[in-house]
């Protein structure tokens, strides 16, 4: 139950309704959302939901779902229930397209059934006779059409037509070639058409030189249009097949309709499964603009809402700056909230949020909340908001909410959810707060649940006493004395209104003479609640900043130990790779000795062969020490030099050395690494692809400083995402990079899969996949380079 008649258009439902009628494809989308209403069924709005999400999900995938010939054929279909009748070609056309539509839809949706269960649901009733399908198509041409082999006797009369038509063409071209040699056509005219029959001009004084029949003449009488009469019989040929091919043209429609008119019930229910996916489509559209979610659902009256944002005040501010969103929740032992405030601090929009959403939810609407938010079912809604004044009853606007509250008082019980601005004003306020305070009363009484808004001190009092009752508060910039639009449940608000005199300009003066008024005692409390406020919002600031900076260290740990770990891994494999070749430069060497023993004992020590194994002695020794020369050309490291840890790619700056230890700077890591395992950077091999790369002038040290290893994508058009992605992949394959991401949002997800075909073509890639969820999901793709 809604009250009160007008609650969509207080609520701005109404809006919702015209935004979704613009997103349906068809006639058939539009009745049902002329027909959604609030339900109260568990199952039915958990359904309509679930629809809702699944619709929600194709659209984010991007794929081709069927999206054209949405057509309503109900007037067709009853048409064809009269029997004897038939349904004309274009008509039978738009069946024929909409039908194969529910076809694909059916098709589409039976092969994706686990992924999209409610509206495979919807699908699996649906049963169109393929034989119905077929005798359609095999009558029409993709013009919509009756084809010439539709039947025997169609094909025979249309070749016929065709025979005679081009009889009647090469007659009347002879004819009017003759004409114009007789000089009888005016210049530069040609033969035409006058009534559907060929028609030669001829000048008015030599119409009586050919034999025929005048159809027309010209605005000035000097032309007339004649039919010459060896063409007549012909025509009236023609004009008999026409009427031949009408006559067979009706039969074949009128047995269409014979055979549609079978099978009306089943096609009634398919294009009712239609009219429901456009529905469904229109809602996911919605959904995605309004940024909505699926929340979870409980059966019974229950509301813990975060970050809730109302949907029309989302769409009309985009684009100029952020909602501030809404967390509210109603435990059930304390279901009332009680908002108070300053004046456009936001309470009406916090009153409006929560009615418009709640009842969105209950028409089937996915709603702008996170999805870990949890909606409820009430039975009914009460509404009372605006200016009610009735000229026609003669109520003014404070009796016409009194009426409402009487009404609300005899109708509400524990399934009702009941939303009231400014509670009590509209009279004198000591009357005014009194009653308001009576009818909250009755309604907590009545186990109401609801959310009020007012600016009377004895209903916050009120709330701050009553068990099922508690006060909330939109908070006040004090400072820049303005609205911060955020609810702060567990505390009255205050209404500043002394603060937002002082920033319109009222006078100094005036504004002391208003706190004498006033009282100490009340502007003492204002104050009182004003210093509060601001202590609470100075240790919430600081209690924030501990916590992203304790985010920070933790960040900082956890790269530090996994960078940890890999150069400890790159270590033990360098030790790995210096044994390995220790050990075959040994076995090398002992070769070479044995060789030399052996050699010199067969030439029996002679003076030359002993020389030259010497010499060979002495290459190996060279080789042997090679690397040690090269270790002792390198120039010392000094503070502010590049520098590699040996055998690495990573480059780092010294920033100070103690000893024989020098403290490196990795990016954003320090790090105290031995002197003996650094190199100067200008000293270390290259890698084959960076050294190829210098070699044809790239400047890779200028690369490397601005390279960034992720590429933001989004707002971009797709002609333009494949050169950019190309360019960042070289970019990084050529500086060794072995992980990038690519930012390209969720949305619809078009640049998710060009990113991802991309990839897939690209040789240096190894593999994708989805960044984790908590640093952004399916928006984000990480990339793991060869």
């Amino acid at each position: 139950m809604i009250f009160p008649e007008e609650f969509e258009r207080k609520l701005g439902f109404d809006q919702v309704r015209e935004r979704l009628q613009q997103y349906c494809l068809g006639p058939l989308g539009m009745q049902q959302v002329d027909a959604m209403a609030f339900s109260s069924d568990f199952s039915e709005v958990k359904s309509r939901l679930e629809q809702n999400a699944e619709f929600k999900q194709i659209l984010e995938k991007a794929d081709e779902f069927p999206a054209s010939h949405y057509y309503d054929t109900a007037a067709y279909f009853k048409t064809a229930a009269i029997d004897g009748s038939f349904l004309e070609e274009e008509s039978f056309h738009e069946i024929l397209l909409s039908l194969q539509t529910i076809l694909a839809c059916k098709k589409y949706l039976t092969a994706n059934q686990q992924t999209l269960p409610q509206l495979f649901k919807l699908a699996e009733p649906v049963s169109i006779p393929v034989s119905l399908v077929s005798s359609i198509e095999s009558k029409f041409d993709d013009r919509g059409q009756v084809r010439d082999n539709a039947s025997a006797e169609l094909a025979q009369i249309r070749k016929r037509l065709r025979e005679e038509q081009s009889r009647v063409k090469r007659l009347a071209d002879q004819i009017f070639r003759k004409a114009v040699e007789q000089g009888w056509v005016p210049e530069g005219a040609i033969l035409t058409i006058r009534n559907g029959r060929p028609a030669i001009p001829i000048q008015a004084e030599h119409k009586r030189k050919l034999q025929g029949f005048i159809l027309d003449e010209s605005a000035t009488g000097q032309t007339v249009f004649m039919e010459p009469a060896e063409v007549l019989d012909a025509n009236n040929e023609i004009r008999d097949l026409l009427h031949a091919d009408r006559r067979e043209v009706i039969r074949i429609l009128r047995e269409l309709t014979s055979l549609l008119r079978q099978h009306l019930p089943a096609l009634a229910y398919a294009y009712r499964f239609l009219g429901e996916l456009d529905f469904a489509r229109a809602k996911a559209k919605f959904a995605l603009d309004i940024r909505a979610e699926l929340p979870q659902m409980k059966p019974y009256p229950y509301l813990n809402w975060i970050q809730a944002r109302h949907p029309l005040l989302f769409l009309s501010l985009r684009g100029k700056r952020d909602v501030v969103p809404l967390t509210i929740d109603l435990p059930e032992e304390q279901p009332f909230l009680l908002v108070s405030g300053p004046n456009a601090g936001g309470k009406s929009v916090c009153l409006k949020t929560v009615g418009l959403v709640q009842y969105m939810a209950q028409c089937g609407l996915l709603v702008p909340v996170h999805d870990k938010s949890t909606v409820g079912i009430f039975r009914k809604i009460f509404l009372d908001i605006g200016d009610q004044q009735s000229l026609e009853n003669d109520l003014s606007t404070y009796s016409s909410h009194l009426q409402n509250m009487a009404f609300f008082l005899q109708n509400t019980n524990a399934q009702t959810l009941v939303l009231l601005d400014e509670l009590g004003a509209g009279t004198d306020p000591n009357f005014g707060g009194g009653i308001a305070e009576a009818v909250l009363d009755g309604l907590l009484g009545n186990g109401a649940w609801g959310v009020a808004t007012t600016h009377y001190y004895n209903l916050k009092l009120f709330a701050e006493t009553h068990p099922h009752i508690r006060n909330g508060a939109m908070l006040f910039d004090t400072k820049q004395l303005g609205p911060l639009f955020q609810l702060e449940i567990g505390k009255p608000g205050s209404s500043f209104a002394l603060e937002i005199a002082r920033k319109t300009g009222l006078p100094a003066k005036t504004i002391l003479k208003a706190e004498e008024i006033i009282g100490k005692e009340l502007t003492g409390l204002e104050t009182l609640m004003k210093t509060v406020a601001d202590e609470k919002a100075a240790i919430e600031k600081r209690q924030r900043e501990i916590t992203q900076r304790e985010k920070q260290l933790n960040e900082a740990v956890e790269k530090y130990e996994s960078l940890s770990d890999e150069l400890h891994e790159k270590k033990k494999a360098i030790l790995e790779k210096a044994k390995l070749e220790a050990a075959n430069l040994l076995k090398e060497t002992n070769r070479e000795i044995e060789k030399t023993i052996r050699h010199i004992k067969e030439n029996k020590a002679e003076k030359k062969e002993t020389k030259k194994v010497r010499e060979g002695l002495q290459g190996l020794v060279e080789k042997v020490k090679l690397p040690a020369k090269q270790a002792q050309s390198q120039d010392k490291i000094e503070t502010g030099d590049s520098v590699r840890l040996i055998g690495q790619e990573v480059s780092g700056k010294v920033i100070s050395i103690k000893e024989d230890v020098a403290l490196v700077e990795f990016g954003s890591l320090r790090s105290s690494v031995k002197l003996k395992q650094l190199i100067r950077s200008d000293q270390a091999p290259q890698h084959p692809t960076v050294a190829k790369a210098r070699a044809l002038g790239v400047d890779v040290m200028k690369k490397q400083s601005q390279f960034v290893s992720t590429l933001d994508i989004r707002g971009r058009r797709v002609e333009e995402t494949n050169a950019l992605l190309d360019q960042f992949l070289d970019d990084a394959m050529l500086l060794g990079q072995a992980e990038v991401k690519i930012l390209h949002g969720k949305g619809e997800g078009v640049l998710r899969k060009v990113v991802r075909d991309r990839l897939k073509a690209t040789k240096g890639v190894a593999s994708f996949a989805d960044e984790h969820v908590d640093r952004g999901g399916d928006g984000i793709t990480v990339v793991v380079l060869k």
